[in-house]
Protein backbone atom coordinates (compact mmCIF):
# COMPACT_ATOMS: atom_id res chain seq x y z
CA UNK A 1 0.00 0.00 0.00
CA UNK A 2 1.34 3.31 -0.57
CA UNK A 3 1.64 6.07 1.51
CA UNK A 4 -0.75 8.40 0.82
CA UNK A 5 -3.50 5.56 1.05
CA UNK A 6 -2.80 5.00 4.65
CA UNK A 7 -5.52 5.78 7.16
CA UNK A 8 -4.66 7.51 10.29
CA UNK A 9 -4.14 4.44 12.72
CA UNK A 10 -2.30 2.95 10.01
CA UNK A 11 0.28 5.88 9.69
CA UNK A 12 0.58 6.20 13.64
CA UNK A 13 1.65 2.59 13.95
CA UNK A 14 4.39 3.00 10.78
CA UNK A 15 5.21 6.18 12.36
CA UNK A 16 6.21 4.48 15.46
CA UNK A 17 7.32 1.48 14.65
CA UNK A 18 10.03 3.63 12.04
CA UNK A 19 8.46 1.95 9.04
CA UNK A 20 9.02 5.39 7.68
CA UNK A 21 9.87 8.90 8.74
CA UNK A 22 6.77 11.92 9.32
CA UNK A 23 9.44 13.49 6.86
CA UNK A 24 8.79 11.01 4.12
CA UNK A 25 5.28 10.81 4.90
CA UNK A 26 4.87 14.69 4.27
CA UNK A 27 6.77 14.55 1.11
CA UNK A 28 5.26 11.68 -0.56
CA UNK A 29 2.11 13.77 -0.17
CA UNK A 30 3.55 16.92 -1.39
CA UNK A 31 4.70 14.73 -4.39
CA UNK A 32 1.11 13.62 -4.96
CA UNK A 33 -0.52 17.38 -4.48
CA UNK A 34 1.97 18.65 -7.37
CA UNK A 35 1.74 15.55 -10.03
CA UNK A 36 -2.39 15.19 -9.09
CA UNK A 37 -4.05 18.36 -8.26
CA UNK A 38 -4.14 20.39 -11.22
CA UNK A 39 -6.73 18.17 -12.61
CA UNK A 40 -8.33 18.29 -9.43
CA UNK A 41 -7.50 21.57 -8.41
CA UNK A 42 -8.69 20.73 -4.62
CA UNK A 43 -5.90 23.33 -3.16
CA UNK A 44 -5.87 27.15 -3.18
CA UNK A 45 -2.52 27.47 -1.04
CA UNK A 46 0.56 24.61 -0.06
CA UNK A 47 2.47 25.33 3.07
CA UNK A 48 4.82 23.18 2.15
CA UNK A 49 7.49 25.01 4.49
CA UNK A 50 5.15 24.55 7.43
CA UNK A 51 4.55 21.19 7.04
CA UNK A 52 7.66 20.11 6.31
CA UNK A 53 8.83 21.84 9.76
CA UNK A 54 6.22 20.41 11.74
CA UNK A 55 7.10 16.74 10.31
CA UNK A 56 10.73 17.55 11.18
CA UNK A 57 9.77 17.79 14.86
CA UNK A 58 7.96 15.15 14.99
CA UNK A 59 10.92 13.25 13.76
CA UNK A 60 12.96 14.62 16.60
CA UNK A 61 10.61 13.15 19.46
CA UNK A 62 10.36 10.26 17.98
CA UNK A 63 14.19 9.32 17.40
CA UNK A 64 14.23 10.46 21.54
CA UNK A 65 11.82 7.35 21.66
CA UNK A 66 9.46 9.64 23.01
CA UNK A 67 5.91 8.78 22.89
CA UNK A 68 3.28 11.14 20.64
CA UNK A 69 -0.28 11.03 19.92
CA UNK A 70 -1.60 9.48 17.24
CA UNK A 71 -2.45 12.87 14.74
CA UNK A 72 1.44 13.50 15.30
CA UNK A 73 2.79 13.38 11.78
CA UNK A 74 -0.62 13.19 9.78
CA UNK A 75 -0.57 15.35 7.05
CA UNK A 76 -3.61 16.87 7.06
CA UNK A 77 -6.01 19.53 4.86
CA UNK A 78 -7.69 22.49 6.28
CA UNK A 79 -11.18 24.27 4.35
CA UNK A 80 -10.06 27.93 3.36
CA UNK A 81 -12.40 29.83 6.01
CA UNK A 82 -10.36 28.66 8.60
CA UNK A 83 -7.52 30.59 9.92
CA UNK A 84 -3.62 29.42 10.12
CA UNK A 85 -1.70 31.72 11.69
CA UNK A 86 0.96 33.04 8.79
CA UNK A 87 -0.98 31.49 5.76
CA UNK A 88 -3.72 32.63 3.76
CA UNK A 89 -6.96 32.46 4.10
CA UNK A 90 -9.06 33.92 1.72
CA UNK A 91 -12.49 31.98 1.92
CA UNK A 92 -12.39 31.51 -1.60
CA UNK A 93 -13.29 35.23 -2.14
CA UNK A 94 -11.65 37.96 -4.00
CA UNK A 95 -12.20 40.27 -1.32
CA UNK A 96 -9.93 37.69 0.77
CA UNK A 97 -7.34 36.89 -1.84
CA UNK A 98 -4.02 37.93 0.28
CA UNK A 99 -5.37 37.79 3.30
CA UNK A 100 -3.12 36.87 5.93
CA UNK A 101 -4.09 34.69 8.91
CA UNK A 102 -3.26 36.69 11.89
CA UNK A 103 -3.58 33.82 14.87
CA UNK A 104 -4.52 30.13 14.57
CA UNK A 105 -8.34 29.08 14.98
CA UNK A 106 -8.63 27.15 18.25
CA UNK A 107 -9.69 23.85 16.02
CA UNK A 108 -6.33 24.13 14.59
CA UNK A 109 -4.52 24.86 17.84
CA UNK A 110 -5.53 21.91 19.18
CA UNK A 111 -4.17 20.01 15.89
CA UNK A 112 -0.85 21.75 16.63
CA UNK A 113 -0.85 20.53 19.87
CA UNK A 114 -1.44 16.99 18.79
CA UNK A 115 1.45 17.69 16.22
CA UNK A 116 -0.25 17.27 13.52
CA UNK A 117 1.18 18.22 9.46
CA UNK A 118 -0.75 21.04 7.95
CA UNK A 119 -0.15 20.43 3.92
CA UNK A 120 -1.93 23.46 2.82
CA UNK A 121 -5.79 25.05 2.28
CA UNK A 122 -8.34 23.79 0.05
CA UNK A 123 -10.91 25.27 -2.10
CA UNK A 124 -14.60 26.20 -1.22
CA UNK A 125 -17.40 27.92 -2.45
CA UNK A 126 -16.52 31.79 -1.62
CA UNK A 127 -17.72 31.94 1.66
CA UNK A 128 -18.92 28.53 2.45
CA UNK A 129 -21.70 30.08 -0.20
CA UNK A 130 -22.96 26.77 -2.40
CA UNK A 131 -23.47 23.15 -2.76
CA UNK A 132 -20.76 22.61 -5.87
CA UNK A 133 -17.29 24.64 -5.27
CA UNK A 134 -17.99 26.20 -8.48
CA UNK A 135 -18.55 29.55 -6.64
CA UNK A 136 -15.37 30.15 -5.87
CA UNK A 137 -13.45 33.23 -7.08
CA UNK A 138 -10.69 30.96 -8.39
CA UNK A 139 -11.79 27.88 -10.04
CA UNK A 140 -13.81 24.79 -9.53
CA UNK A 141 -12.58 21.61 -7.77
CA UNK A 142 -13.49 18.40 -9.95
CA UNK A 143 -14.81 15.23 -8.18
CA UNK A 144 -11.94 12.45 -8.02
CA UNK A 145 -14.02 10.21 -8.94
CA UNK A 146 -15.25 11.91 -12.07
CA UNK A 147 -13.55 14.93 -13.56
CA UNK A 148 -16.74 16.06 -15.12
CA UNK A 149 -18.87 16.00 -11.63
CA UNK A 150 -18.66 18.52 -9.09
CA UNK A 151 -16.81 17.26 -5.58
CA UNK A 152 -20.25 19.36 -3.41
CA UNK A 153 -19.99 22.12 -1.53
CA UNK A 154 -19.30 24.30 -0.08
CA UNK A 155 -16.04 21.76 1.04
CA UNK A 156 -15.20 20.97 -1.99
CA UNK A 157 -12.02 20.82 -1.49
CA UNK A 158 -11.78 18.92 1.56
CA UNK A 159 -13.37 16.26 0.38
CA UNK A 160 -11.99 16.19 -2.97
CA UNK A 161 -8.26 15.89 -1.28
CA UNK A 162 -9.19 13.36 1.20
CA UNK A 163 -10.97 11.41 -1.68
CA UNK A 164 -7.77 11.50 -3.56
CA UNK A 165 -5.22 10.88 -1.16
CA UNK A 166 -3.78 14.28 -1.39
CA UNK A 167 -4.18 14.53 2.72
CA UNK A 168 -5.12 11.55 5.41
CA UNK A 169 -7.58 13.69 6.46
CA UNK A 170 -8.95 17.15 6.66
CA UNK A 171 -11.35 19.53 8.17
CA UNK A 172 -14.17 21.62 6.77
CA UNK A 173 -17.20 23.67 7.87
CA UNK A 174 -21.20 22.47 8.04
CA UNK A 175 -23.97 25.15 7.55
CA UNK A 176 -26.24 23.59 5.76
CA UNK A 177 -24.77 20.20 4.60
CA UNK A 178 -21.22 21.57 3.46
CA UNK A 179 -19.38 18.52 5.48
CA UNK A 180 -21.58 16.19 4.24
CA UNK A 181 -23.06 16.99 1.03
CA UNK A 182 -19.50 16.26 -0.21
CA UNK A 183 -18.62 13.87 1.30
CA UNK A 184 -21.36 11.79 0.18
CA UNK A 185 -20.31 13.00 -3.62
CA UNK A 186 -16.25 12.09 -2.84
CA UNK A 187 -17.03 8.87 -1.11
CA UNK A 188 -15.79 9.76 2.10
CA UNK A 189 -16.94 10.09 5.87
CA UNK A 190 -17.86 13.38 7.40
CA UNK A 191 -19.39 14.51 10.22
CA UNK A 192 -21.04 17.38 11.35
CA UNK A 193 -20.85 17.98 14.99
CA UNK A 194 -23.58 18.79 17.48
CA UNK A 195 -23.79 23.13 17.58
CA UNK A 196 -21.84 24.11 20.24
CA UNK A 197 -19.40 21.50 20.63
CA UNK A 198 -16.57 22.10 17.92
CA UNK A 199 -15.32 26.06 18.55
CA UNK A 200 -16.27 28.51 15.80
CA UNK A 201 -13.82 30.63 16.95
CA UNK A 202 -10.76 31.53 13.84
CA UNK A 203 -13.94 30.60 11.46
CA UNK A 204 -14.65 33.21 8.99
CA UNK A 205 -18.38 33.54 9.69
CA UNK A 206 -21.27 33.00 7.15
CA UNK A 207 -24.05 32.37 9.18
CA UNK A 208 -23.35 32.10 13.01
CA UNK A 209 -26.23 30.29 14.57
CA UNK A 210 -25.32 27.24 11.79
CA UNK A 211 -21.99 27.14 11.14
CA UNK A 212 -20.00 24.15 12.75
CA UNK A 213 -16.70 23.01 12.07
CA UNK A 214 -16.22 19.20 11.24
CA UNK A 215 -13.67 16.55 10.26
CA UNK A 216 -14.01 15.08 6.83
CA UNK A 217 -11.91 11.41 7.03
CA UNK A 218 -11.38 8.03 5.27
CA UNK A 219 -13.42 5.94 7.45
CA UNK A 220 -15.56 6.40 10.61
CA UNK A 221 -12.42 5.77 13.25
CA UNK A 222 -10.28 8.52 11.85
CA UNK A 223 -13.36 10.41 12.13
CA UNK A 224 -13.41 9.78 15.98
CA UNK A 225 -9.93 10.56 16.49
CA UNK A 226 -10.47 14.09 14.55
CA UNK A 227 -13.28 14.44 16.29
CA UNK A 228 -11.97 13.98 19.96
CA UNK A 229 -8.96 16.25 18.95
CA UNK A 230 -10.92 19.34 18.21
CA UNK A 231 -14.22 18.73 20.47
CA UNK A 232 -13.40 21.34 23.47
CA UNK A 233 -15.35 24.06 25.51
CA UNK A 234 -13.61 27.11 24.32
CA UNK A 235 -14.18 30.90 26.14
CA UNK A 236 -13.69 32.37 22.89
CA UNK A 237 -16.46 31.37 21.34
CA UNK A 238 -19.76 32.46 23.12
CA UNK A 239 -21.68 29.43 22.14
CA UNK A 240 -19.29 26.72 23.01
CA UNK A 241 -20.70 24.26 25.39
CA UNK A 242 -19.81 23.27 28.31
CA UNK A 243 -20.33 19.26 28.46
CA UNK A 244 -18.99 16.25 29.88
CA UNK A 245 -20.16 14.04 27.91
CA UNK A 246 -17.25 12.52 26.27
CA UNK A 247 -16.73 10.04 23.14
CA UNK A 248 -17.05 6.40 24.53
CA UNK A 249 -16.33 2.99 23.30
CA UNK A 250 -19.02 1.29 24.32
CA UNK A 251 -20.26 -1.36 21.93
CA UNK A 252 -24.26 -1.30 20.88
CA UNK A 253 -26.17 -3.93 21.20
CA UNK A 254 -27.96 -3.68 17.76
CA UNK A 255 -30.88 -5.74 18.22
CA UNK A 256 -31.71 -3.01 20.81
CA UNK A 257 -31.24 -0.37 18.57
CA UNK A 258 -34.55 1.92 17.05
CA UNK A 259 -34.08 3.21 13.74
CA UNK A 260 -36.16 5.67 12.53
CA UNK A 261 -36.92 6.39 8.59
CA UNK A 262 -38.64 9.90 7.80
CA UNK A 263 -41.08 9.41 5.13
CA UNK A 264 -40.47 13.18 4.01
CA UNK A 265 -37.27 12.28 2.68
CA UNK A 266 -38.00 9.53 -0.17
CA UNK A 267 -39.61 12.44 -2.11
CA UNK A 268 -40.51 12.81 -5.44
CA UNK A 269 -38.08 14.13 -7.77
CA UNK A 270 -35.15 11.98 -5.61
CA UNK A 271 -32.83 10.37 -8.29
CA UNK A 272 -34.29 5.79 -8.13
CA UNK A 273 -30.50 4.55 -7.49
CA UNK A 274 -30.41 7.16 -4.64
CA UNK A 275 -33.33 5.90 -3.08
CA UNK A 276 -32.72 2.02 -4.22
CA UNK A 277 -28.92 2.26 -2.30
CA UNK A 278 -30.37 3.99 0.68
CA UNK A 279 -33.45 1.53 1.48
CA UNK A 280 -31.24 -1.06 0.70
CA UNK A 281 -28.45 0.15 3.87
CA UNK A 282 -31.88 0.78 6.13
CA UNK A 283 -32.58 -3.08 5.06
CA UNK A 284 -29.04 -4.18 6.45
CA UNK A 285 -29.48 -3.09 9.59
CA UNK A 286 -33.08 -4.64 9.82
CA UNK A 287 -31.28 -7.60 8.89
CA UNK A 288 -28.95 -7.06 12.11
CA UNK A 289 -31.84 -7.27 14.31
CA UNK A 290 -32.19 -3.17 14.40
CA UNK A 291 -36.12 -2.49 14.75
CA UNK A 292 -36.68 0.51 12.00
CA UNK A 293 -39.95 2.56 12.35
CA UNK A 294 -41.21 5.13 9.63
CA UNK A 295 -41.47 8.32 11.82
CA UNK A 296 -42.62 12.01 10.60
CA UNK A 297 -40.63 15.18 10.32
CA UNK A 298 -43.81 16.83 9.34
CA UNK A 299 -41.79 20.52 9.32
CA UNK A 300 -39.64 18.74 6.38
CA UNK A 301 -40.68 20.83 3.63
CA UNK A 302 -40.65 24.13 5.21
CA UNK A 303 -36.92 23.35 6.19
CA UNK A 304 -35.38 24.62 2.94
CA UNK A 305 -37.06 28.09 2.67
CA UNK A 306 -37.09 29.03 6.58
CA UNK A 307 -32.78 27.92 6.01
CA UNK A 308 -32.77 30.65 2.93
CA UNK A 309 -33.55 33.00 4.99
CA UNK A 310 -31.70 32.79 8.32
CA UNK A 311 -28.57 31.65 6.41
CA UNK A 312 -28.63 34.79 4.17
CA UNK A 313 -30.13 36.89 7.02
CA UNK A 314 -26.99 36.19 8.93
CA UNK A 315 -24.44 36.35 5.92
CA UNK A 316 -25.71 40.28 5.31
CA UNK A 317 -24.87 40.83 9.24
CA UNK A 318 -21.56 38.96 9.34
CA UNK A 319 -20.04 40.03 5.57
CA UNK A 320 -20.89 43.85 6.51
CA UNK A 321 -17.48 43.91 7.68
CA UNK A 322 -15.93 43.80 4.45
CA UNK A 323 -15.57 47.61 3.51
CA UNK A 324 -12.71 47.47 1.68
CA UNK A 325 -11.07 49.74 4.68
CA UNK A 326 -10.33 47.88 7.40
CA UNK A 327 -8.43 44.91 5.61
CA UNK A 328 -9.12 42.58 2.28
CA UNK A 329 -9.68 44.31 -1.22
CA UNK A 330 -10.12 47.81 -1.64
CA UNK A 331 -11.22 49.97 -4.69
CA UNK A 332 -9.59 53.22 -4.42
CA UNK A 333 -10.04 54.00 -7.82
CA UNK A 334 -11.94 53.18 -11.04
CA UNK A 335 -10.36 53.34 -14.80
CA UNK A 336 -11.63 56.72 -15.37
CA UNK A 337 -11.28 58.93 -11.91
CA UNK A 338 -10.83 58.67 -8.15
CA UNK A 339 -13.51 57.66 -5.97
CA UNK A 340 -13.98 60.67 -4.46
CA UNK A 341 -16.45 59.52 -1.20
CA UNK A 342 -16.23 56.89 1.24
CA UNK A 343 -19.56 55.35 0.15
CA UNK A 344 -18.01 54.80 -3.65
CA UNK A 345 -14.85 52.92 -1.97
CA UNK A 346 -17.94 50.56 -0.16
CA UNK A 347 -19.65 50.13 -3.26
CA UNK A 348 -16.72 49.43 -5.83
CA UNK A 349 -14.78 46.80 -2.86
CA UNK A 350 -18.18 44.98 -2.63
CA UNK A 351 -18.93 45.03 -5.99
CA UNK A 352 -15.88 44.08 -7.11
CA UNK A 353 -14.58 41.86 -4.35
CA UNK A 354 -17.63 39.47 -3.56
CA UNK A 355 -19.17 37.07 -6.26
CA UNK A 356 -22.77 36.57 -7.66
CA UNK A 357 -23.80 34.21 -4.91
CA UNK A 358 -22.42 36.32 -2.40
CA UNK A 359 -24.20 39.12 -3.52
CA UNK A 360 -27.28 37.43 -3.76
CA UNK A 361 -27.63 36.27 -0.45
CA UNK A 362 -26.49 39.71 1.13
CA UNK A 363 -29.37 41.09 -1.27
CA UNK A 364 -31.65 38.49 0.51
CA UNK A 365 -30.51 38.67 3.84
CA UNK A 366 -30.69 42.53 3.77
CA UNK A 367 -34.12 42.48 2.17
CA UNK A 368 -34.89 40.15 5.14
CA UNK A 369 -33.80 42.24 8.47
CA UNK A 370 -35.20 45.77 6.70
CA UNK A 371 -37.97 47.88 8.64
CA UNK A 372 -41.14 46.61 8.03
CA UNK A 373 -40.56 42.84 6.57
CA UNK A 374 -38.92 41.60 9.60
CA UNK A 375 -41.39 40.05 11.44
CA UNK A 376 -42.25 39.03 7.88
CA UNK A 377 -39.59 36.80 7.04
CA UNK A 378 -36.69 36.46 9.43
CA UNK A 379 -38.76 36.23 12.51
CA UNK A 380 -41.45 33.81 10.99
CA UNK A 381 -38.69 31.44 9.98
CA UNK A 382 -36.78 31.62 13.05
CA UNK A 383 -40.92 30.20 14.32
CA UNK A 384 -40.47 27.42 12.31
CA UNK A 385 -36.95 26.35 13.12
CA UNK A 386 -38.37 26.01 16.32
CA UNK A 387 -40.95 23.77 14.93
CA UNK A 388 -38.28 22.21 12.93
CA UNK A 389 -36.54 21.47 15.88
CA UNK A 390 -39.90 19.72 17.89
CA UNK A 391 -40.47 17.31 15.23
CA UNK A 392 -36.93 15.70 15.99
CA UNK A 393 -37.40 16.15 19.66
CA UNK A 394 -40.67 14.22 19.25
CA UNK A 395 -39.10 11.78 16.71
CA UNK A 396 -35.94 10.86 19.30
CA UNK A 397 -38.52 10.12 21.97
CA UNK A 398 -39.60 6.64 19.55
CA UNK A 399 -36.21 6.30 18.19
CA UNK A 400 -32.19 6.74 18.89
CA UNK A 401 -31.26 7.90 15.51
CA UNK A 402 -32.50 9.07 11.98
CA UNK A 403 -31.19 7.94 8.71
CA UNK A 404 -31.81 9.59 5.68
CA UNK A 405 -29.81 10.32 2.07
CA UNK A 406 -27.36 13.10 2.10
CA UNK A 407 -28.30 14.23 -0.61
CA UNK A 408 -31.40 13.74 -3.92
CA UNK A 409 -29.12 12.42 -6.09
CA UNK A 410 -25.04 11.39 -6.61
CA UNK A 411 -22.68 14.05 -7.65
CA UNK A 412 -23.97 16.09 -10.44
CA UNK A 413 -22.10 17.72 -13.60
CA UNK A 414 -20.02 20.53 -13.62
CA UNK A 415 -22.04 23.60 -14.73
CA UNK A 416 -25.41 21.35 -14.73
CA UNK A 417 -26.64 23.83 -11.71
CA UNK A 418 -24.60 26.79 -11.68
CA UNK A 419 -26.88 28.76 -13.61
CA UNK A 420 -29.96 27.96 -11.69
CA UNK A 421 -29.65 29.21 -7.76
CA UNK A 422 -33.07 26.91 -6.85
CA UNK A 423 -31.35 23.79 -8.11
CA UNK A 424 -28.21 24.27 -6.62
CA UNK A 425 -30.15 24.84 -3.24
CA UNK A 426 -32.20 21.76 -3.41
CA UNK A 427 -29.09 19.92 -3.31
CA UNK A 428 -29.01 20.27 0.30
CA UNK A 429 -32.77 19.64 1.29
CA UNK A 430 -31.86 16.91 3.05
CA UNK A 431 -29.17 18.58 5.19
CA UNK A 432 -30.64 21.44 6.40
CA UNK A 433 -33.14 20.46 8.80
CA UNK A 434 -30.20 19.07 11.08
CA UNK A 435 -27.99 22.48 11.34
CA UNK A 436 -31.49 24.53 11.99
CA UNK A 437 -32.08 21.95 15.13
CA UNK A 438 -28.40 22.14 15.85
CA UNK A 439 -28.04 18.27 15.42
CA UNK A 440 -25.08 16.02 14.79
CA UNK A 441 -25.36 14.24 11.68
CA UNK A 442 -22.48 11.85 9.65
CA UNK A 443 -22.24 10.89 5.97
CA UNK A 444 -20.84 7.28 5.28
CA UNK A 445 -20.27 6.39 2.10
CA UNK A 446 -22.55 3.58 -0.01
CA UNK A 447 -20.36 3.25 -3.32
CA UNK A 448 -22.96 1.39 -5.64
CA UNK A 449 -24.35 4.05 -8.23
CA UNK A 450 -23.70 1.86 -11.05
CA UNK A 451 -22.73 4.34 -13.38
CA UNK A 452 -19.51 3.67 -15.04
CA UNK A 453 -16.74 7.11 -15.93
CA UNK A 454 -13.34 7.99 -15.89
CA UNK A 455 -12.09 9.14 -12.84
CA UNK A 456 -8.16 10.80 -11.70
CA UNK A 457 -6.95 7.64 -11.26
CA UNK A 458 -9.00 5.98 -14.15
CA UNK A 459 -11.48 4.35 -14.82
CA UNK A 460 -14.08 3.30 -11.70
CA UNK A 461 -17.28 1.73 -11.83
CA UNK A 462 -19.75 3.92 -9.66
CA UNK A 463 -20.51 7.19 -8.51
CA UNK A 464 -20.49 7.29 -4.20
CA UNK A 465 -23.84 7.85 -2.21
CA UNK A 466 -23.76 8.95 1.09
CA UNK A 467 -26.17 7.53 3.80
CA UNK A 468 -26.37 10.35 6.85
CA UNK A 469 -27.14 9.66 9.76
CA UNK A 470 -28.61 11.34 12.23
CA UNK A 471 -28.24 11.90 16.30
CA UNK A 472 -29.37 13.43 19.28
CA UNK A 473 -27.20 16.23 20.46
CA UNK A 474 -23.84 15.33 21.90
CA UNK A 475 -24.59 11.79 20.96
CA UNK A 476 -21.46 11.24 18.25
CA UNK A 477 -20.14 8.56 19.98
CA UNK A 478 -23.62 6.46 18.79
CA UNK A 479 -23.98 7.72 15.39
CA UNK A 480 -20.00 6.92 14.91
CA UNK A 481 -21.00 3.51 16.11
CA UNK A 482 -23.71 2.67 14.02
CA UNK A 483 -21.81 4.09 11.32
CA UNK A 484 -19.03 1.84 11.88
CA UNK A 485 -21.37 -1.21 12.29
CA UNK A 486 -22.24 -0.17 8.55
CA UNK A 487 -18.83 0.10 7.16
CA UNK A 488 -17.94 -3.25 8.47
CA UNK A 489 -20.56 -4.77 5.82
Amino acid sequence: MELTELTILQTHQGLIKKEFSALELTKAFLDRIKNFDKRISSFLTISEDLALSQAKKIDELILEDREIPVLAGIPCAIKDNILVEGIKCTAGSKILENYIAPYDATVIKRLKTEGVVILGKTNLDEFAMGSSTENSAFFPTKNPHDLTRVPGGSSGGSAAAVAANLSIFALGSDTGGSIRQPASFCGIVGLKPTYGWVSRYGLIAFASSLDQIGPMTKNIQDCKIVFNAISTRDEMDSTSIETKLKIKNEKLKINELRIGVPKEYFIKGIDPEVERVIKKAIKKYEEMGTKILEISLPHTEYALPCYCIIAPSEASANLARYDGIKYGFSKHRTSNFELRTLIDVYLQSREEGFGDEVRRRIMLGTYALSAGYYEAYYLRAQKVRTLIREDFNKAFKKVDVILTPVSPTPAFKLGEKIDDPLKMYLSDIFTVSVNLAGLPAISIPCPVVEKSHYGACGKVKNLPVGLQIIGKPFEEDKILEIGKIFEKL
